[in-house]
C-alpha cells in the first residue's frame, strides 16, 4: 500500500522564497545607512529586520511538517537528521572561516588561523534548532509538542534569570548565556563585533526553537484545515492572540532578539501567522500568480542563494577600489549619487539581492537543488 504524500502549498514556498529575499536586502545594505526598520535593533527594541530570520526558522518548520509526515524507518530518520544539521553547522563554521586568508596592513597575505574564526552563526543555530526541533516532532504527539515549545521559551527565561548575576538578566555581556558561551566556546570564536557578546549563542538555541515548532505545527494545521478562507481567520487570530502576549510580557520580559527572549519568540511567530496567512488567502484562496515562479524558485534553493550571497560580499570587499572594498566602493559611487542616504542604500542592496536571485536562478534551470 502506498501511502499519499501531503499536498504541497504554494504559498508556503512562495513564503520561505519572500523570507530569503528580505534576508539578504538587509544583511548587503549599501553605502550610505540602510532605513531604520532594515536594521536589527540595537538591543531592547524591533524593528523589520528582526522579523527575518525567526521567519526562516519559521519556513524551517513547515517544510519539516511535509518531510517528517513520510514514513520513514527510526535509523533511517536518525542518520538523515543528524547529518543534515552537521553538515549545516559545518557549512556555517567554513561561511565565517572563508576566504580562509586574511589581509595584513602591510598589503601581504597569511592563512586565517581557524583559531580565531566564529562557531556559532546563523547556519549554526538553523543547525541546532533543526536538530532538536525534527526529534522533538518524530516523539511527540502535536498537543505534546506545543507544550514542548512553551517549556523552551520558560526554561530560557528562567535560565535568564535564575543564573545571570543580579540586575544582568536582560544585559548584554553578563547574562547567563553570554557566560556560557565564553567558558565554552571562548572569546576568539564568537561574534566578533560584540566583544564577547555572541547574539547567536548557545543558549538562544532553546526558545529559537519554539519558532522552528511553531512553523511545523502551523504547517500541520494548514495540511488538516485546507486552502480555506476560514484557515486564513484562524490563522490571522491565533497570530493577533500571540502578538498581545508579546506587548502583555514585554514590561518583564522585553522583546530582544539578539537575546532571543520569550516574548519576541511571541511577537515573531504571531507576526509570521499572520504573514503567512495573508499569503495562503492571496495564492490559494484568491488564486494570485504574480511573483509566483519566482518566490517559489528562491523557496526551492534558500540555503544556496544564502550561502552566494554571504561569500559573493566577502569577495567583493576583497577587492580594494580607492581604499574602499569593491561592494562599499560601488556603493558609494554609483548608488549615492543617484539616490543618497538610506534610499541608495537600499537600491544598492536590491541590485544585489537580484544578482543573487540570478545565480538561483542558474541552479533551478540546472535543475541543481543544494540538499544536505
Amino acid at each position: 500500500m502506498t501511502t499519499a504524500r501531503p499536498e504541497r502549498f504554494a504559498s508556503l514556498d512562495m513564503f520561505r522564497g519572500a523570507t530569503i529575499f528580505l534576508m539578504i536586502v538587509v544583511n548587503t545594505a549599501g553605502a550610505g545607512g540602510a532605513f531604520t526598520q532594515l536594521q536589527h535593533a540595537p538591543w531592547i527594541g524591533f524593528t523589520l529586520a528582526d522579523l527575518i530570520y525567526p521567519t526562516f526558522l519559521f519556513a524551517v518548520g513547515n517544510a519539516m511538517s511535509f518531510a517528517l509526515t513520510r514514513p520513514m524507518a527510526e535509523h533511517v530518520f536518525l542518520r538523515r537528521v543528524f547529518k543534515r544539521a552537521a553538515l549545516i553547522f559545518l557549512l556555517g563554521v567554513l561561511m565565517y572561516w572563508f576566504p580562509f586568508l586574511t589581509h595584513q596592513a602591510d598589503g601581504s597575505w597569511i592563512a586565517k588561523p581557524f583559531v580565531v574564526t566564529r562557531l556559532t552563526g546563523v547556519l549554526q543555530r538553523i543547525a541546532l534548532c533543526y536538530l532538536l526541533g525534527a526529534l522533538l516532532a518524530r516523539y511527540l504527539r502535536p498537543s505534546h509538542l506545543l507544550i514542548a515549545a512553551i517549556g523552551l521559551v520558560v526554561a530560557h527565561w528562567a535560565i535568564l534569570v535564575g543564573l545571570s548575576p543580579t540586575g544582568e538578566a536582560f544585559g548584554r555581556y553578563r547574562n547567563a548565556g553570554t557566560l556560557f558561551d565564553l567558558w565554552l566556546i571562548g572569546l576568539e570564536h564568537l561574534y566578533k563585533k560584540d566583544h564577547g557578546f555572541d547574539p547567536e549563542g548557545l543558549l538562544g538555541t532553546l526558545p529559537a526553537t519554539a519558532n522552528v515548532i511553531a512553523g511545523y505545527l502551523t504547517g500541520l494545521a494548514i495540511q488538516r484545515w485546507g486552502k480555506h478562507g476560514a484557515t486564513v481567520g484562524k490563522l490571522a487570530a491565533i497570530g493577533a492572540a500571540l502578538v498581545v502576549v508579546a506587548l502583555l510580557f514585554a514590561p518583564v520580559l522585553p522583546v530582544a532578539k539578539k537575546l532571543w527572549t520569550g516574548s519576541f519568540v511571541a511577537l515573531t511567530v504571531g507576526l509570521d501567522l499572520i504573514l503567512l496567512g495573508a499569503t495562503l488567502w492571496l495564492v490559494e484562496v484568491r488564486g494570485v500568480t504574480l511573483g509566483r515562479s519566482f518566490l517559489q524558485m528562491l523557496g526551492r534553493n534558500p540555503l544556496a542563494i544564502y550561502l552566494f550571497s554571504e561569500l559573493l560580499v566577502v569577495v567583493l570587499e576583497l577587492v580594494h577600489v580607492d581604499g574602499e572594498g569593491l561592494y562599499t566602493w560601488v556603493g558609494l559611487n554609483a548608488f549615492q549619487p543617484i539616490a543618497p542616504g538610506p534610499v541608495g542604500s537600499l537600491l544598492c542592496a536590491l541590485v544585489y539581492t537580484l544578482v543573487c536571485c540570478a545565480f538561483g536562478w542558474v541552479l533551478d534551470r540546472k535543475g541543481i537543488i543544494l540538499k544536505v
